[in-house]
């Protein structure tokens, strides 16, 4: 199945880069830190090598993470926190480096712009991993990974109206990676324990407020996040497409129906967990969160690439192809109800299927479009041919 027509292969000829960063941290302090650093990495280096290794900082990361604490739960020795902030540190700065590389080798392409942003919609999960085993978030680490997930998919789907990625002063990929690693090195000086203590005993001067006060900390954090960064945010990417389809006398119907797989990707997959006998997200955290990762990464990159193709805009039904496997495991699920709590096949085997499915689905996809990209615009993904001066 292709999935680019002559179209899109015009498109892709034609397609240039447009995006800002508005960010006063990214302005005056990190892009001088990433302006020097790219000095590091040899000219003949692809810039998507760099995209890649940035990205397996966050799988060792993850891996970390499953390795001291299995279910989330537990608390890992000190110096994983700190690997984690040194490694999702070091993530942030090869993400911002790659296109800084690809202008210094003359190798930009639509290409990088798929690669760039598919590993970073899959480092929402990674991250997530990590970030679990340093708060101790358990079964709620599936919601730091919906409060990621959330905006970056809002961010995609408003530049596949707008044509250009702008990143308000206060934006995820700088401020919000910023403050996740200060969270890591935090909680290597105070420890993972520091996350599940009552939010009033953490923040001493806040014991006053309501309800937050006694809840753990990392639920006080998550619920704020949510009201001032992942809320706010999602309403600015929906009032700056009203207000291009409005322009363009185009149906904002149809631009909010490419929120449809996704919406019913996090619902089915928070239906399973409620029907599930063996308490899913509290088991297996790692195994739902890949999964329901590799479903988003597919999402994304399905976006992305009708952004570079010019597709029309509207839902693009093959995304829908990530949704085919829920109505199965809930079906199993359901099938304890009528079984005394014992579903028809073990939950463990139905959640192994479904990370299964998603890896063959994500690397269909991205295998068959670097493929189909780079036979388009003869280039190659991890290789660059510089002009000569």
């Amino acid at each position: 199945m292709g999935y680019i027509g002559a179209h899109g292969v015009a498109a892709l000829h034609r397609y240039k880069y447009s995006g800002a960063d508005h960010s006063y941290l990214a302005k005056y302090v990190l892009q001088p830190f990433w302006s020097r650093f790219v000095n590091f990495f040899p000219l003949w280096m692809p810039p998507n090598m760099i995209t890649l290794t940035g990205f397996l900082f966050l799988v060792t990361s993850a891996l970390l993470g499953y390795m001291y604490s299995p279910q989330l739960d537990s608390p890992p020795p000190r110096w994983v926190h700190l690997a984690h902030g040194l490694l999702l540190f070091l993530y942030q700065t090869f993400d911002a480096v790659d296109g800084k590389q690809a202008r210094r080798t003359n190798s930009s392409s639509p290409l990088g712009e798929l690669f760039d942003h598919g590993c970073d919609a899959l480092a929402c999960a990674f991250e997530t991993m990590a970030f679990g085993s340093t708060a101790m978030c358990g079964r709620d680490s599936f919601w730091f990974w919906v409060l990621s997930a959330v905006p970056f998919y809002g961010a995609t789907w408003e530049h596949f109206f707008t044509n250009t990625l702008i990143l308000p002063v206060i934006n995820g990929p700088t401020e919000g990676l910023f403050l996740i690693y200060m969270c890591h090195f935090f909680t290597f000086l105070v420890g993972a324990e520091w996350w599940i203590q009552l939010f009033g005993k953490s923040f001493p001067f806040l014991g006053w407020v309501p309800y937050l006060s006694d809840i753990p900390t990392y639920k006080a954090v998550l619920y704020m996040m949510i009201a001032f960064g992942c809320i706010p945010t999602v309403l600015y990417n929906i009032s700056n497409v009203y207000n291009v389809v409005r322009v363009r006398k185009g149906n904002m119907v149809l631009a909010l129906a490419m929120h449809y797989p996704f919406v019913v990707l996090m619902v089915g997959v928070l239906t399973w967990d409620y029907l599930s006998p063996s308490d899913l997200m509290g088991r297996y955290p790692h195994l739902v969160i890949l999964a329901t990762g590799l479903a988003f990464g597919f999402l994304v990159g399905r976006m992305i690439l009708a952004h570079l193709c010019d597709e029309p805009k509207g839902l693009k039904t093959n995304m829908c192809m990530s949704l085919v496997y829920l109505p199965f495991a809930i079906a199993n699920a359901l099938t304890a109800k009528l079984n005394d709590g014992v579903p028809l096949v073990d939950e463990f085997w139905v959640l192994l299927g479904f990370c299964i499915y998603t890896v063959g689905l994500y690397l269909h996809f991205a295998t068959s479009v670097i493929h189909e990209i780079t036979t388009a615009l003869g280039i190659y993904c991890f290789r660059i041919t510089r002009k000569e001066a």
